[in-house]
């Protein structure tokens, strides 16, 4: 992919063109250098076209800014597939044709390569993260939590809690923990009782709650003992736990997992570069290297087996990935219809029932 082009000038100098860069909007934290290793500096190194990443805590609100105040200065944008898809039908997205991507190594298609859901209009999967409870060990001297319900038990496990500041991932959360079956959650949660069942059972934790905005939030309330348990994404507090050396724990059963990817905002500066990132940062090892960085998935099959060793050790990446079949056995998928349908009205709720 290196552009080697050379223009000849009037003096018979030999120029390099110059290409413009790609600036990137990314989330920070042990993610946001997962795009820094795994993505950004080698396809520096072999496209010539520099990156430079800026973080924000949902690069999603400022997308939609900049897009409708006319003044794009991002030209890719790593978000939610909620978000993407919210986006992409209020026309604030380039289309990213999959014709662009990277088959896998052994010839399959792509759209036999990633997972359902993976590609949409203006949409390509990077990593299949989750939301999980966890808990600080030194805390609990002789009964662990394990179980969404464990963690709305103030009393068998008493402590503060941190949440996600929103509806999104607490209502489902707070159905399982009232016994309600994963299968079952997104049918009564379009129902009015099974929202109310839901804000009934956060009632019961609602004043031990610290509400996070930033995923950097979780593990450091957890580090600085304001808080016993945590609802956080996953790859956060590996990067605590492995990288800082925090007993911290997690709870797999009842995760809710998840996409994020990229998307290209409508009138993007330098989109042809943005998608020639696409298709480089897509390719099964590239995902496959980034997943050695944090513990989120790839969304591509064949990127699955070339995960190797957390960077840095000797310890396989594997059974800290949401995508282990082991991690998976009560794993609740975040219905993204579900959500794009209804954040609105539920935000509006939670914001009405959190400041009640």
């Amino acid at each position: 992919m290196k552009r080697t082009l050379a223009l000849t000038t009037t003096l018979g100098l030999v120029a390099m063109p110059a290409f413009a860069d790609v600036n990137l909007l990314s989330w920070g934290g042990a993610y946001g250098n997962s795009h820094v290793e795994a993505y950004a500096k080698p396809f520096e190194a072999e496209s010539g076209i520099k990156v430079n990443i800026a973080d924000a805590d949902n690069p999603a609100t400022p997308i939609k800014a900049m897009v409708e105040a006319g003044n794009v200065t991002s030209d890719i944008a790593s978000v939610e597939y909620a978000d993407a898809v919210r986006l992409c039908d209020e026309g604030l997205l380039e289309l990213i044709d999959p014709s662009v991507l990277a088959p896998a190594d052994d010839g399959t298609e792509v759209a036999d390569d990633f997972i359902e859901g993976a590609i949409t209009d203006c949409f390509v999967g990077t990593d299949v993260y989750s939301m999980i409870i966890a808990y600080d060990d030194s805390k609990f001297s002789d009964a662990k939590p394990a179980t969404p319900a464990d963690f709305f038990d103030l009393e068998k496990f008493p402590g503060k809690r941190t949440m996600r500041k929103g509806a999104k991932f607490n209502l489902e959360l707070a159905l399982m923990a009232d016994g309600v079956p994963a299968a079952e959650v997104y049918d009564l949660l379009e129902t009015p009782e099974g929202v109310d069942q839901a804000f009934a059972k956060l009632d019961e934790i609602k004043s031990s709650v610290i509400w996070w905005e930033a995923g950097a939030q979780p593990p450091q309330l957890l580090a600085d003992g304001e808080v016993t348990m945590a609802f956080a994404f996953n790859g956060r507090i590996f990067d605590a736990a492995q990288g800082e050396d925090k007993p911290f724990n997690i709870i797999w059963d009842g995760q809710i997992y998840e996409m994020e990817g990229w998307v290209i905002p409508k009138g993007a500066p330098n989109k042809e570069e943005a998608l020639e990132f696409v298709t480089f940062s897509t390719a099964p090892a590239q995902q496959a290297r980034a997943a050695e960085f944090i513990s989120y998935g790839p969304p591509r099959r064949s990127a699955a087996a070339l995960v190797g060793n957390i960077e840095g050790t000797e310890e396989p990446m594997s059974p800290h990935l949401p995508t282990t079949e082991e991690n998976m056995s009560n794993a609740l998928g975040s219905n993204l219809d579900f959500w794009v349908d209804h954040d609105a009205e539920l935000n509006e709720r939670f914001n009405s029932w959190l400041a009640g």
